[in-house]
Formats: C-alpha cells, sequence, structure tokens
C-alpha cells in the first residue's frame, strides 16, 4: 500500500530493498537506508532531497560517436560490443570496453579495475562522458564516466531527456539513489515554501517544489538552470538569516558599556606613538571610538594585511576602556602570538607609565615586569579605587599556560580585585579560576583558531549585571567579501588596508630546480654576510611524520653541516616547552643566530625586523593565506626582503602551480584570499565553518557573491521587521533546522 510521505519520514519508508532489486542489485547485505545514513548522513526524505545531483546525462545533447571531435568533451550513448581483458607489461590489468552507436566505434579503457570486465557486459547500454583522445590510433575517453542505462529505468526514473547522476558510495550506487529520489518524489505531497511568498515573488523565484522535482530531474536546460538559483538562494538565506537573527539578539538583548572616548590614556597613546599611524588605522580607530562611545555591545571585525598595524588599533580601545574605569584583555591562540602582543604592549605603554605585574613581586619581594627600575604594583596602586586608574597609569600582565603556581594565582588575585587593567593571554583566560573584576573591551586575535565555546567563554566572563563586554575580533588573514557577508556577516567590519611608511616590499619567487635551490642558498648568504638573518619554514617537524616533507630537525642538521657550516643555526617548533621557544626566539631576536629553521608556529607573532630572507619548503602543501602569513613574517623593517617557495609537486599538480605562481605574482592579501577562495572553499580557508552550521552545497562563494547580496537583504528586512520572528514561525523552523550543534549555540547565546 502506497502512503504519503513527509520531508520528515525516514528513508527506510521508501522501499529501498525494491529499489534496490529493480537496479539489478545483491539484496544481501545491508538495506540502501543504512548504507545512506551511514555513509552519507541521509537519514530522512528531506535528506535525500537535498542530495543533489553531481552532474547530468543530457541524452538530447549527445555525440554521434562518427560526430566526435578530438580534444572535445562529450556524452556518448552506446551498446558494449567488446570487453577486453588482458595484463600489460608492468603485470597491471587493463580492460577495454569497445561500445558502439551505429555510427562508430570507441573504446574505453580501465587500468587495475579488473571487475569493469564483468560489469560492462556485452550487450548492456552506456552513457560515457570524457574528453575525446586516442591510443595507438583507436578513439578513446579520457578522464571518463560511465553510468550504466536500463531499459525498465527509462520507463520509470528517465522520463525526462535529462539523467541526474547523484553522489554515491560503496555499498549503493547512483542509481539507486535516483531510483529512491524517484519514489520519494512520487509518494510526496506538494512540498511546503520554507520562503514567504513576498520574497519568492520579488525575487523572481520559482516554488520550492517545482525547484526540489526539477533539480532532480529537469526536463530541460533552462528548468534545471531556475531550480539550481532556487536552491542556491535557500541555502544562503538560510544563512543569512541566522546571521541576521544574531546579529540583532546581540544588539538588542544586551546592554553594553557606554565608555569615556576622549581621556588622558587614549590621548597620551596616540601623542607618544614612535610614528604616525596611517589613515586606515586612524578610520579603524574612529570606528572603535563610535561603538565604544555607544549603549550598545560591541561586535566588530578587524582585518587588514600582515603587519599593517592592527594591534595598534586594538591597544587603543583597550586604554579607552581602562581610562573609563574597566578592564581589557586580549586572548591569543598560541604562546607565541601572544609574547609578540605583550612585548608590544611593553614597547607602546612604557612612554605613557604602563607598568607590568608578573606575578611574583610579592612572593619574592621584588619589582615585577621586565621593564628597567619598575617599582612594585602593590603601593603604587593601593590608593586609587579598585579600576580607577592613576592618571597616565596602567597596569598590564601575561597570563599563558607556562604562567604557573604562586605566579598564576598572583595575577588571577590581581586580575579579580582590579589591580590589573589589561591581561594579554591565550586561552588559560578562558579557565575556570581568571575572575574578572569588570571586563569591558575583549580583544580575540585570529578567531577562527579558537571554538565557539571559548568564545563564548570569553565574553561571559565580562557580564555584570549591567552589561556585556564590547569584543573586537582581529584576523591579520584577509577575508573574501562574500565570507565577511556570511561567516562574518554579524560582525561590523573594520579594514586596515595601508601598511606603514617605511616598509620595504617582500620580492617572492618560486624555485623548481636544483639550480633556484642553490640560487636561494646564495641569497641566504649574501644577506647574512650583511648582517640580516633568515627563516627556512618547514611543513613537519620529524621524518617521524607521514607527509613526504622536508622536515624541521633533519633540516636544520643538513643546513648546518652540509649548506651553512659557517652560520649559526637555531630551531624552532611546537613540541618545545613554552620556555624553550620563548629563549629560542629571544636569542634570534637579538641576532643571535643568523637562520632559524622553524614549523609553521613562526606563522604569527612573530617581528623581528631584521630577518629579510624567509624560505619556505614544500611551499605547494601550504595553502595561500598560510603562505601570506609566513611571508608576512619578513619585511618588517628598513630592508628590501626577499620570500622564495621550494616548489616540491609534481609537473602535472597544476593547481599548485597556480597558487605558488600567484604568491610570485602579488603581495595583495586581498586578492590572495579571493584566489585561496576559488581554489579550495570556505570551509577549508578559514575553518569559518564551525560544527552545525548550514552546508552549502550548491552555493559557491566565490562565484555567487551578487546572490549572497540578494539573500542578505531580504534575510535583514525580515530580522529588522522581526526580530524574534514570531509572524513567520516557518522562517523560525528553518533556522532550527538549518543550525545545529555548536552553530545553535552561537546562534542564540554566542
Amino acid at each position: 500500500m502506497t502512503t504519503t510521505l513527509t520531508l520528515q519520514s525516514p528513508v527506510e519508508e521508501i522501499d529501498a530493498r525494491i529499489a534496490a532489486r529493480r537496479a539489478g542489485l545483491r539484496t544481501k547485505g545491508p538495506p540502501a537506508s543504512e548504507v545512506l545514513s551511514d555513509a552519507l548522513g541521509i537519514r530522512t526524505a528531506g535528506d535525500l532531497l537535498r542530495h543533489y545531483p553531481r552532474r547530468y546525462i543530457d541524452r538530447s545533447a549527445t555525440v554521434a560517436i562518427r560526430e566526435i571531435r578530438l580534444g572535445q568533451q562529450v556524452t556518448v550513448i552506446g551498446r558494449v560490443k567488446r570487453v577486453v581483458k588482458r595484463l600489460t607489461r608492468r603485470r597491471q590489468t587493463m580492460v577495454t570496453v569497445t561500445i558502439a552507436d551505429g555510427t562508430g566505434y570507441l573504446d574505453l579503457m580501465f587500468f587495475n579495475q579488473p571487475w569493469t570486465a564483468t560489469s560492462y557486459r556485452e550487450g548492456v547500454e552506456l552513457a560515457a562522458s570524457g574528453r575525446a583522445g586516442t591510443y595507438r590510433g583507436r578513439l578513446q575517453l579520457a578522464n571518463q564516466e560511465i553510468e550504466i542505462l536500463r531499459d525498465d529505468e527509462a520507463e520509470t526514473v528517465h522520463t525526462g531527456r535529462i539523467t541526474p547522476v547523484h553522489p554515491a558510495t560503496e555499498g549503493i550506487t547512483s542509481r539507486t539513489i535516483r531510483e529512491l529520489v524517484h519514489r520519494a518524489l512520487a509518494r510526496l505531497g506538494p512540498i511546503a515554501d520554507p520562503l514567504p511568498a513576498e520574497i519568492v515573488e520579488a525575487e523572481g523565484l520559482i516554488s520550492e517544489d517545482d525547484a526540489i522535482h526539477a533539480i532532480h530531474f529537469p526536463e530541460t536546460a533552462e528548468a534545471l538552470a531556475r531550480a539550481t538559483d532556487r536552491m542556491k538562494f535557500d541555502e544562503l538565506f538560510a544563512l543569512e538569516l541566522g546571521v541576521a537573527f544574531r546579529k540583532r539578539r546581540l544588539e538588542r538583548g544586551a546592554t553594553g558599556t557606554a565608555h569615556r572616548i576622549d581621556g588622558h590614556l587614549a590621548d597620551a597613546f596616540l601623542a607618544a606613538l614612535p610614528f604616525e599611524p596611517t589613515g586606515a588605522q586612524r578610520r579603524a580607530m574612529k570606528e572603535l571610538a563610535e561603538d565604544m562611545g555607544g549603549p550598545r555591545p560591541m561586535n566588530r571585525l578587524i582585518q587588514g594585511e600582515v603587519g599593517s598595524g592592527k594591534t595598534v588599533v586594538a591597544l587603543y580601545g583597550a586604554l579607552i576602556a581602562v581610562q573609563s574605569g574597566h578592564q581589557a584583555t586580549i586572548m591569543a591562540p598560541t604562546e607565541v602570538l601572544a609574547g609578540q602582543h605583550l612585548r608590544t604592549v611593553r614597547a607602546l605603554f612604557e612612554p605613557i607609565g604602563g607598568r607590568e605585574l608578573t606575578g611574583m613581586e610579592q612572593a619574592n619581594g621584588e619589582a615585577g615586569g621586565s621593564i628597567e627600575g619598575q617599582q612594585s604594583l602593590l603601593g603604587a596602586v593601593a590608593a586609587e579605587e579598585p579600576g580607577e586608574p592613576a592618571p597616565g597609569t596602567i597596569t598590564f600582565a601575561s597570563l599563558t599556560g607556562s604562567v604557573t603556581g604562586k605566579a598564576r594565582e598572583r595575577i588571577h588575585a590581581a586580575v579579580a580585585d582590579g589591580t590589573i587593567d589589561l591581561v594579554v593571554g591565550t586561552h588559560a583566560l578562558v579557565q575556570e579560576g581568571v575572575r574578572f573584576r569588570d571586563l569591558s573591551f575583549a580583544v580575540v586575535d585570529e578567531q577562527h583558531r579558537f571554538g565557539v565555546h571559548q568564545r563564548i567563554t570569553l565574553k561571559e566572563k565580562g557580564v555584570t549585571t549591567r552589561s556585556v563586554p564590547d569584543v573586537l575580533i582581529m584576523t591579520a588573514t584577509p577575508i573574501p567579501r562574500s565570507l565577511a557577508l556570511t561567516y562574518y556577516g554579524d560582525l561590523d567590519v573594520s579594514v586596515v588596508d595601508e601598511l606603514p611608511v617605511g616598509r620595504q616590499p617582500i620580492t617572492t619567487t618560486v624555485a623548481r630546480s636544483p639550480a633556484e635551490r642553490l640560487a636561494a642558498y646564495e641569497l641566504v648568504r649574501a644577506q647574512t654576510a650583511s648582517g640580516r638573518q633568515a627563516f627556512v619554514v618547514c611543513a613537519a617537524i620529524d621524518e617521524g611524520n607521514r607527509a613526504e616533507v622536508r622536515a624541521a630537525e633533519q633540516e636544520a642538521a643538513r643546513l648546518a653541516r652540509e649548506v651553512f657550516p659557517e652560520l649559526r643555526i637555531s630551531l624552532l617548533h611546537g613540541r618545545m616547552r613554552p620556555g624553550e621557544k620563548d629563549s629560542v626566539m629571544q636569542a634570534f631576536r637579538q641576532g643571535e643566530a643568523d637562520v632559524l629553521i622553524a614549523t609553521t608556529v613562526v606563522e604569527v607573532g612573530v617581528d623581528v625586523p631584521n630577518a629579510t630572507v624567509m624560505l619556505v619548503e614544500n611551499a605547494e602543501r601550504f595553502g595561500l593565506a598560510q603562505l601570506h602569513q609566513l611571508r608576512g613574517r619578513i619585511g618588517r623593517g628598513e630592508h628590501a626582503s626577499s620570500c622564495v617557495l621550494f616548489d616540491a609537486s609534481q609537473p602535472d599538480n597544476l593547481l599548485a602551480k597556480e597558487r605558488l605562481d600567484a604568491m610570485a605574482r602579488t603581495n595583495d592579501g586581498f586578492a590572495l584570499a579571493d584566489l585561496d577562495l576559488r581554489l579550495r572553499g570556505e570551509g577549508s580557508l578559514f575553518d569559518v565553518r564551525q560544527s552545525g552550521l548550514p552546508d552549502l552545497k550548491l552555493a559557491n562563494l566565490a562565484d555567487d557573491l551578487e546572490l549572497v547580496k540578494r539573500a542578505r537583504a531580504r534575510a535583514f528586512a525580515i530580522v529588522e521587521a522581526d526580530p524574534d520572528l514570531v509572524a513567520h514561525p516557518e522562517l523560525d523552523a528553518l533556522l532550527r533546522q538549518a543550525f545545529s550543534g555548536e552553530a545553535i549555540e552561537w546562534l542564540f547565546h554566542g
């Protein structure tokens, strides 16, 4: 008996075993529904209908074999005439399947796939797609994709001229999935539209029901295009609706701190800077001040080039908080980066009376910190009310995993009673023992490296009965516009797109030959002879790593022994203890080593103005964003700098060649970010997909920017008029369906 399905119905109800038998498969083993659930995460009819085809066989656009031109991408339909299986000289199995369509013959070649000799038997009708070429004078297809066509299927599933080919997996074929989808659509009632009718009409979209049918079984190419546009809009609208909902909730759901913008600390900081801020820095400071002066909690992203001075903007915001009687914090993902921030704080706050508390003053009876002649803070701040800084005074401290014992207890106590105004640290800041007296400004650097719960926990440490803290997120990885509108779309964005005056350009080259490698080594010798320093970055720590890359430890030994015996070489990697890493970096910074061999631990937070050469081994294994970060470790002083990318990829690895050549063409991080997005996708590019965010199966942020803008405008308009979606229960349901896991926490509570 046929029953009506709903989108929530389990796949089992679509009669999976009957579909498998009709497809000619063995009915032993697990049901198709079980394979779908375990391997593809398809558990309901709705999941199945969102499992879109990866390509289509258009029977109306097939080419007769005799009309094929070499190099042409074609789809051919024919019957198997002959199957030949043999061993090559290298003892590899080669199967040649010859098909015919009445106009000619075409060979399909399969290497090391002996099972194809029995799968594609004589008389079977095939649809074969690929690029036409020849082998030993006979016409064949390269990179072919094969689909077996069956007569009974033509009467049921192939009612249109365009046949879908769905992504499949071991244990279930594309044909079986097609049958299941066809059955689901036949038994489902009309699919309700999740979008308000006014949006569907205003955007000129087809209905959800028509789109679902057409994207799986389109009758024409035009119908398929319209269905794809509708499904893409749905995906982007759901994401933007969540972004708009969260942004509006943050703006109205909590009270922020109206900071005092004009004050002695911020003004003194700007006046004492040893350089003139760039126009971009001043613009970002102005945007920050306007946010912090208002009653709403700030949620702002500041992005910019490596070395563009984002930290200076963040410290300006911290001083606004402190001069208003509150506390501030900066959280970095690594101790190396936290250490760099601390050094910047020391250098820029000392001229305005900044004092560092190390946590050891009371225990040792000594003046703390690393500033010469620093007095104990215990008496210096005792006369002041907690949180009310003396004119021209700001206290700061570091809190990382390497701060332990009594020193850690002292820092915790000083943070809790307001003795410390600014804390710079790592994830140690979000541990249970840390309590702020009055945190009103939190900076999260390279936030994509933190989990959503860490970010939420840090923010909650500043929540009082009065307000929640302002949050500034920093990233040195330029973010493409489409990402800024989607995954970062709940944030206001500041861009620091100017480099400080005096920075020298970085020349980047790609080395692919032994001669080019030797030239790179000569460059290192020449620069070190002139008193400069160099980095060599490797992707692995030791030879035990499975990746076939030049390992840092072995490379350090090889370079010291065979290449640069006359130079001082040091080694830095992530397995070192924090104290070891600090010692190595401090020695390199002070010029006690000529060449630093390191892993990507130096990707962020390393500032050595005297370093002018960066060699990157196995650069093909890095993404553009990471290479751009690594390159940013040089060119930070007054000397011209050079970056050499060693490419060990195979000649046919065109993707690696394109990425590395792009690095050599431009130093523009935003241009590289756009290219990286196009080549690698948003998920792997910035780790922006925290668990549970809606998956973009059809929409492509690199190509669909205009569609992103349209979906965003509609979503934000809905939420502006109906912040709690009371008048749109179907959209509230859409949010709860589209977001899950960590993303639900981010959406409703983060």
